[in-house]
This record gives C-alpha cells, structure tokens and sequence, in this order.
C-alpha cells in the first residue's frame, strides 16, 4: 500500500498516511481541522540492492565471467603428501 505526505497549509502540520490509490485525498488536518491538507511530492522507497536482476539478467552485453574454483590445498606438490 503506497504512503502519502501530507502537509497543512494553515497551521503547517505534516503526516504520514498509508492510503489505497483509489483512496480519496484527505483534506481535513487532524491537528487544527481545517480542510487545508495537500498531498505533498516525496520520494518513493524503492531501491535495488546487490548483485540481482541487473547484473545477471538485464544488463547487455557481455556477462560477467564465473568465478574460477580455487585450487586444492595441496596443488602443484607444495604439501607433504606428494
């Protein structure tokens, strides 16, 4: 459900609704009760974060390069064993 920003533009009351769009406006201020409330602009909260969609489905181009397994432990006869 979106939220909305709301702010008085008689006695400069602000708050935060969660509302439906088909949600009608709100117009009266809960703090002085005049119909003086207008939806204010602001900024949504939506954010992409980490490797995602982005880098692994969307972007084009070339992919990015797999990761090489690390080697064993005792690779090129560096241990005891060999």
């Amino acid at each position: 459900m979106p939220t909305y920003e709301y702010a008085c533009s008689n006695c400069g009351h602000h708050l935060t609704v969660e509302q439906r769009m088909s949600d009608p406006r709100l117009a009266d201020c809960p703090a002085c009760g005049t119909p003086g409330l207008e939806r204010q602009l602001s900024a949504g909260g939506f954010a992409l974060k980490g490797g995602g969609w982005y880098q692994t489905d969307f972007r084009g181009g070339d992919k990015a390069p797999a990761a090489e397994p690390a080697p064993p432990p005792c690779a090129g006869g560096s241990c005891a064993c060999h």
